[in-house]
């Protein structure tokens, strides 16, 4: 006996709309994934660049603050300017006759010196003075006189720029303190003055009168390749055209070892901007 059955085979065609929808909801699903992993890297890579900008301001602010620092029982004398600045130059010269090379460059370079202890600064293991990079500047209990010198420029190792300071624990031997750190631009107020200025419209006697620095970081992220807009130092739209984003970053540094009545108002800070 022959029965009926109710049952069929799918055709051909059901099964490639079948296929199809299914490839249709795997490319929605693959480009929702590649999405959310592209906004999860620049999300961490904006996080890396502010984290290196705000650390890059503190470094430095911490030590123009101590710019011209000197111990009340301390025999050392500085002898010359506290601070000494370059635009878009290299600094060159010795730390008492310091120079700014002729050569441009995209950094402004920094000076700052003070007499140290080993209260100001942190202690080394032998109970010396250290300098920028924690090494220790003369001999225990000593107060030796400690030059520092920042800048940023691209690491020869690494290819990538970073922001470096060269101390007196081991002169001429700069080291790297913070990645991704292309430009550093360095303005001054001086006393009796009314704006910041740069460092090559200082004259050899104004550093002496220096009592406030406007300090402005600018960090280099990952490659997006697409062009990137950002605000520069200069307060100036800029474009990326190399395809990495830029955070910019600003605080205003008053130097402690200066009259109070002689400090910019605090109006003239300018808050974060990226």
């Amino acid at each position: 006996m022959i029965g009926s059955s109710n049952t069929r085979a799918h055709t051909l065609l059901e099964l490639l709309i079948a296929m199809s929808v299914g490839l249709l909801v795997l490319a929605a699903v693959g480009m929702l994934y590649h999405a959310q992993r592209v906004a999860q890297r620049r999300a961490d890579d904006l996080f890396r660049m502010r984290d290196a900008a705000s650390t890059a301001l503190t470094l430095i602010g911490q030590q123009i603050q101590m710019a011209g620092f000197r111990p009340l029982d301390a025999a050392t004398d500085l002898r010359s300017p506290a601070l000494f600045g370059c635009a878009s130059a290299a600094l060159r010269g010795t730390d008492g006759r310091p120079s700014c090379d002729p050569v441009r460059s995209a950094s402004d370079a920094l000076l700052v010196r003070y007499v140290a202890d080993t209260v100001s600064t942190w202690p080394t293991a032998n109970g010396s003075a250290s300098d920028c990079l924690g090494q220790g500047v003369g001999a225990s209990a000593d107060r030796p006189l400690v030059s520092n010198r920042f800048d940023a420029h691209v690491s020869p190792s690494t290819g990538e720029p970073e922001l470096y300071c060269d101390g007196s624990g081991r002169p001429r031997v700069p080291q790297p303190l913070v990645a991704g750190v292309e430009r550093l631009r360095f303005r001054y107020w001086r006393r009796g003055a009314t704006r910041f200025v740069d460092g090559d419209a200082m004259r050899v006697d104004d550093w002496a009168s220096v009592t406030a620095v406007h300090l402005c970081v600018q960090v280099r992220g990952a490659s997006t390749h697409d062009a990137a807009r950002y605000v520069d130092c200069d307060g100036n739209d800029a474009i990326a055209r190399d395809g990495r984003a830029r955070v910019v970053m600003h605080r205003v540094v008053a130097l402690r070892n200066v009259p109070d009545d002689e400090l910019p108002e605090r109006k003239h800070e300018r808050g974060v901007r990226s």
